[in-house]
């Protein structure tokens, strides 16, 4: 019979758990294979780092003895093996560890890389803060905006408002033409589109709306003793400035 070799399939489909039979060639031929191994790692030449480590490693485990010229010179002083350097034994006892330089880069590289890094990550950091507070601004910005929107609304309400209690007051006492051509509200002149009706808009336009409501608040308080705000009419200036509290409301509020 031809010999087996346990490199073949036959010997990969084998069962080879601990504990079951295995054929004797088998086994040898694993024994073999692990001596090669063993021999092959202890004839390895070991390289000169290797070396250098092992050498190294040995001195660091084994202490100091009396051939050591610095630790003969500590001796000399009173100093014991396991004792504290220093006259009051406050000092370090073990020694300091060592430091090995294994890489190729110049001293100082590791320094720069660390402060490179805290460099990059202070800058992140900055990039992230900026950028919080941009949002922050934004979102401010947005809720001025918003509030002043609503203020405007509000104003041009409180105008629309002023504006129609004028028409109806000056009416009542047969005023045919408002003051300003603004001081009433007229849907049928808003339709016309002559030369005229265009001066009227730009000059009115000179004012803003709380200009306007401010001008025709105090128009209806002294020549009507009207208040926008209470929504009374009083008998004379001297009831109106008594009862009233002010002329804007947030004197009422």
């Amino acid at each position: 019979d031809e010999e087996e070799d346990y490199m073949s399939d036959l010997f990969i489909k084998q069962d080879v758990r601990p504990g079951l039979p295995m054929v004797r060639r088998v086994k040898e031929a694993i024994q073999k294979e692990e001596k090669q191994k063993e021999a092959n790692e202890k004839n390895r030449q070991k390289s000169i780092k290797e070396e250098e480590k092992e050498r190294r490693d040995l001195v660091l485990k084994s202490a100091l003895g009396n051939e050591n010229k610095g630790f003969a010179l500590l001796q000399k002083m009173g100093y014991k093996s396991g004792q504290a350097l220093g006259k009051s034994g406050e000092g370090i006892v073990e020694p300091i560890p060592l430091n090995i330089k294994t890489g190729r880069s110049g001293l100082g590289h590791e320094e720069l890389k660390k402060r490179k890094a805290e460099e990059k990550l202070e800058s992140y950091r900055q990039k992230l803060h900026m950028k919080k507070q941009a949002n922050e601004q934004a979102a401010d910005q947005f809720r001025i905006r918003f509030k002043t929107k609503q203020e405007e609304r509000k104003m041009e309400g409180d105008l629309r408002k002023s504006q129609r209690a004028c028409q109806q007051l000056d009416m009542q006492k047969d005023i045919d033409v408002p003051k300003e051509t603004w001081f009433w509200i007229d849907p049928e002149e808003e339709d016309k589109k002559d030369e005229e009706d265009k001066e009227d808009e730009c000059t009115s336009s000179d004012l803003s709306v709380s200009e306007k409501l401010h001008i025709l608040t105090a128009y209806l308080r002294e020549e009507h003793f009207y208040c926008i705000w209470c929504g009374t009419t009083y008998e004379d200036s001297e009831d109106l400035s008594s009862s009233c509290p002010g002329d804007t409301a947030a004197d009422h509020d």
